[in-house]
């Protein structure tokens, strides 16, 4: 168990490492951030001795390392456009961001397996089709499109919700949150249906082709055969094989919903880590632009080392491999 963990972790450094560079030498072909800092104006003398301050000067390979060994002392720079440390930013970004990934992964769950359960116990139902019919029209929208619908509909024509922002936060010290509030919760919740749709889909998708294939199973038709209720059938013994393959989806996906929350921050204007990402592309931030791409390399290696321990504990079989 030592020697697999050894390894995972091996990986994920050099995946990481792998990572680091990617960022380090994509984003230095963005754009000039020394053009988009200096005043209008500016002499070539002014321009050299920012560039020189920012460490531009140096051939790549010195920056290069200079990069990797700020980021192993935790320091990934300072942000061109705000003159903030970038850490900084992204923690202050970090709760907004996480508080729209719960909100839609907890949707997705409590809409999508009902939905699934519902369409494999009756597939050829009428409320069974018209379901997978709205989900493929759902899963085949793009997000941008389905966000502007909402917000015609629910913002601009019937005036419930508000189309941006995060409404009132509660200062809780280190976490700032919209929990606690009316309109913070009311903002919440036109962002997050976007976000879910998508994982809402896949999910419902997969309980309902793993409930099929456990409901044909030799076990549940020996249940019936026992005259077990069908409430246990259904609930306790397909329902809960059903959902092992749906936990390590529904794990891998917050990993995505927390990367790919992009769009959707940006389209509601929510001040998360995303809608940070689009700002600095623009200006170009190249520390901020680097650091996200980090985080979020970070994120998908912890999430897939975890994955990967969980299974050895439920399959004994992989420890031995």
């Amino acid at each position: 168990m030592i020697r697999l963990l050894s390894v995972r972790l091996l990986q994920a450094i050099l995946v990481m490492l792998a990572v680091t560079a990617i960022a380090f030498v994509m984003f230095r072909f963005v754009g000039d951030p020394v053009a988009a800092m200096v005043r209008e104006g500016a002499t070539q003398a002014e321009k050299d001795a920012l560039r020189a301050t920012l460490g531009l000067d140096k051939p790549l390979v010195v920056q290069f390392f200079d990069f990797v060994g700020r980021v192993l002392a935790g320091d990934l720079g300072t942000s061109f456009r705000y003159q903030q440390p970038v850490v900084s930013l992204l923690f202050n970004r970090l709760p907004a961001t996480l508080e729209l990934v719960v909100v839609a992964t907890v949707l997705a769950l409590a809409i999508g397996i009902p939905l699934g359960v519902l369409t494999a116990l009756k597939p050829r139902s009428f409320l069974s089709r018209l379901t997978q019919s709205a989900t493929l029209v759902g899963i085949s929208m793009p997000t941008f499109v389905t966000g502007l619908l909402l917000i015609l509909v629910f913002a601009v024509n019937l005036r419930w919700l508000p189309s941006s922002g995060r409404g009132d936060l509660v200062d809780l010290g280190l976490w700032q949150t919209g929990f606690l509030s009316i309109s913070g919760l009311k903002s919440l919740i036109l962002p997050s249906i976007t976000l879910a749709l998508f994982q809402l889909t896949l999910i419902m998708r997969l309980v309902r082709s793993e409930m099929i294939d456990v409901l044909s199973s030799d076990y549940i038709r020996f249940a019936f055969a026992r005259g077990l209720p069908k409430s246990y059938i259904y609930g306790k013994l397909a329902l809960r094989n059903a959902l092992m393959p749906v936990v390590t989806v529904t794990g891998l996906q917050i990993g995505q919903l927390v990367a790919f929350a992009i769009v959707t921050e940006t389209v509601f204007q929510w001040p998360g880590m995303g809608l940070l990402f689009t700002n600095a592309v623009g200006y170009p931030d190249i520390p901020v632009l680097s650091a996200y791409l980090l985080f979020v390399g970070f994120l998908f290696v912890f999430i897939n080392m975890i994955v990967d321990i969980l299974y050895t504990f439920i399959d004994p079989r992989l420890r031995t491999n």
